[in-house]
């Protein structure tokens, strides 16, 4: 089994979100251990970006923070390896723009993923249609390329969604950026129904989710629940001291996620 399948073999998984250098590439370590610590069982590894048009405030400040602090694709990749040493068994996924990823080529990018143990990427910018930009070197390297759908997927799409997509699929709740709003869980619900009556791969919902309230209502229908927004707010507000306030608030979302889980 593949780190993913295990993850989410046990019950509806906590997948968290934190922007990589944010606040600094060293503080980061610490901040993915807490999220290790508080019970995420997939964690997302932002790649800061000048232009993250698919992100509300508060991920466009972390990444601007990331960027001053001077955080480079070498800094991610090496923060990807050390947590791979630290902790074999939790998955990683390298989450960004498709510029930082296909600069020096998807080939040479895929093959640094696979030697730093990152067991996946979601490229928010590359859609199917555009696959081969990036999709055939991560399948070749063994590396899961993650693809979102939104509530806009119609019957027709997603098929193209689904094709070459592995590691889960990451339903969108809403049409908009992150953080701003939260989808209504009515639609939340017939969206994942819709979705996991095509895909073989987990759904995981995501964007607009803060609230360990939020995140248990959705637990009892998704595969996994994404939480990003509220925990890149905790590292702004306390920056190189954020490793405590995430360990506690993943540890809340955990416990409401995890409830959902078979006993």
């Amino acid at each position: 089994m593949t780190r993913f399948e295990r993850a989410f073999a046990r019950g509806p998984a906590l997948v968290t979100f934190v922007t990589g250098g944010d606040p600094t590439p060293d503080a980061t370590p610490a901040i993915l251990d807490a999220l290790v610590e508080g019970g995420a069982d997939v964690i997302e590894l932002g790649m800061p970006f000048t232009d993250p048009m698919a992100d509300g405030p508060a991920i466009q400040n972390a990444n601007i923070r990331a960027l001053e602090a001077g955080t480079k694709t070498a800094d991610l990749l090496r923060i990807a390896a050390d947590f791979r040493a630290r902790h074999p068994e939790v998955p990683l996924v390298l989450m960004g723009y498709a510029n930082p990823m296909t600069i020096r080529g998807s080939e040479w990018f895929a093959a640094e993923c696979a030697k730093a143990g990152v067991d996946g990427v979601i490229c928010v910018d590359i859609p199917p249609e555009e696959d081969p930009e990036l999709g055939p070197a991560l399948r070749a390297a063994g590396v899961a390329l993650i693809r979102l759908a939104t509530p806009t997927t119609d019957a027709a799409r997603l098929p193209a969604v689904l094709e070459g997509s592995s590691g889960f699929l990451y339903y969108v709740s809403v049409a908009g950026i992150t953080g701003m709003q939260q989808a209504a869980q009515s639609s939340i619900e017939d969206a994942v129904a819709r979705l996991k009556a095509k895909a073989t791969i987990p759904v995981a919902v995501g964007f607009g989710v803060r609230t360990p309230e939020q995140a248990a209502a959705i637990a009892k229908v998704a595969d996994g629940v994404v939480v990003g927004s509220a925990l890149v707010d905790l590292v702004g507000q306390h920056g190189t001291d954020a490793a405590g306030p995430v360990r506690d608030l993943t540890r809340a979302l955990a416990d409401a996620v995890h409830s959902a889980r078979p006993r």
